[in-house]
């Protein structure tokens, strides 16, 4: 085991690092971003739990055995998508915080109908995501019906509350991009025929150079674009 890996209490050395470094984001971060960055830490999190509980329902306990079951931020941070790349945003002065969490385990061997339940499973992620959003713009309507002193008194309640709608809506649209390992590519696999899932197999140790490529052409900020404004103005 590296010295990285060792554990020190309830920690390893890299998860103290990154509970160290999300303790300068508390100390040095203004009111707003602080919340922008806890609302997607919340986002991505809930998102792997999902993915994890229907996996559970569904035979596969191999994300409780390593202990992925819990809202506990630490068990899920990605380094680079949870920790560097917000980081970079914030520092670069970004309006807007984007990141992931790191995926969480499923053994299709282990669910009980592995091509049928993985597609439970890949859209739990998404549908969580949505729920979200949903729960978001219900607040808010609600505090613009009945408390809209509240949100005179503190207008950074609404930046917050349609954060909560605009990254839990991209975050599912994103996901279901249909390019492995994304949600939407697991998705796709319950529908094609044999030759179509061995395609995808074969692109998965590829995807995220495909997905980086297609990114740097904008593809991906046009998918975006067509399927979450909608989703987004229709909450909002």
């Amino acid at each position: 085991m590296s010295l990285f890996h060792q554990r020190f209490g309830r920690y390893s050395l890299i998860e103290w690092g990154i509970i160290g470094i999300f303790v300068y984001f508390f100390l040095v971060l203004e009111r707003l971003m602080l919340g922008r960055l806890l609302l997607l830490l919340m986002s991505v999190v809930i998102h792997e739990l999902a993915h994890g509980v229907v996996a559970l329902w569904c035979g596969d306990s191999t994300a409780k055995f390593q202990g992925r079951l819990t809202l506990n931020p630490i068990r899920h941070i990605d380094p680079l998508g949870s920790v560097f790349l917000p980081l970079m945003l914030v520092v670069s002065g970004s309006p807007f915080l984007f990141g992931w969490a790191k995926p969480v385990p499923v053994n299709t061997q282990q669910l009980n109908h592995p091509i049928h339940d993985m597609l439970k499973v890949a859209i739990a992620g998404p549908l969580s995501n949505i729920s979200l959003a949903v729960l978001s713009s219900l607040i808010l309507k609600l505090l613009i019906q009945f408390s809209p002193l509240t949100l005179q008194q503190a207008p950074w309640v609404i930046d917050l509350l349609n954060y909560g709608v605009v990254i839990n809506v991209v975050l599912a649209v994103f996901n279901m991009i249909p390019i492995p390992p994304m949600d939407g590519s697991r998705v796709l696999y319950r529908f094609l025929s044999y030759k179509g899932r061995s395609f995808l197999d074969k692109m998965e140790p590829y995807g995220l150079l495909i997905i980086i490529f297609l990114s740097f052409f904008g593809v991906f900020s046009m998918v975006l674009q067509m399927f979450s404004i909608p989703l987004i103005q229709l909450l909002l």
